[in-house]
């Protein structure tokens, strides 16, 4: 099965903001509720690769990656992301490092201990594993 790719230059934008919605125009919040939880869905009931192109663009604060794919961690947990998502860059292979470092074990750690990602827009329901079922729903609304 071909893999599915998604490249924030021509899913998302040239110009990546900052964590989340209230704080900035294209954040890590609504790149990972507009995008990248919809395309891992997706990978996951294709039995495919998801692949991210983090190149191209103008860069990434720390906090856009953060927050992006550690949701992608809280929803669909840290074995499903390492075996599903392959994240793609060679102008800055410190965001790769960055995501599968200290950014996979902390959101791991959070969902394990059910610290609830903070949501500063409402977003459109999405998906979440839930005992190894694929689950549509708004869990959490606007929180600030």
């Amino acid at each position: 099965m071909e893999p599915i790719v998604v490249t924030v230059l021509n899913d998302f934008t040239e110009y990546p903001g900052l964590r989340h919605c209230k704080i900035s125009d294209d954040s890590g919040e609504e790149f990972y509720h507009k995008v990248l939880n919809y395309a891992f869905k997706d990978a996951l009931e294709k039995r495919t690769k998801l692949i991210v192109e983090l190149d191209n663009t103008a860069g990434f604060a720390p906090s856009f990656i953060d927050e992006a794919f550690g949701n992608l961690v809280y929803d669909f947990t840290l074995d499903e992301v390492k075996k599903t998502l392959e994240i793609r860059s060679n102008q800055e292979p410190s965001w790769v490092d960055t995501i599968k470092g200290p950014t996979y074990t902390k959101w791991e750690q959070r969902r394990i201990s059910e610290d609830v990602p903070k949501i500063t827009e409402t977003h459109e329901p999405w998906y979440r594993l839930v005992k190894g079922q694929l689950e549509l729903k708004l869990w959490l609304k606007k929180s600030v």
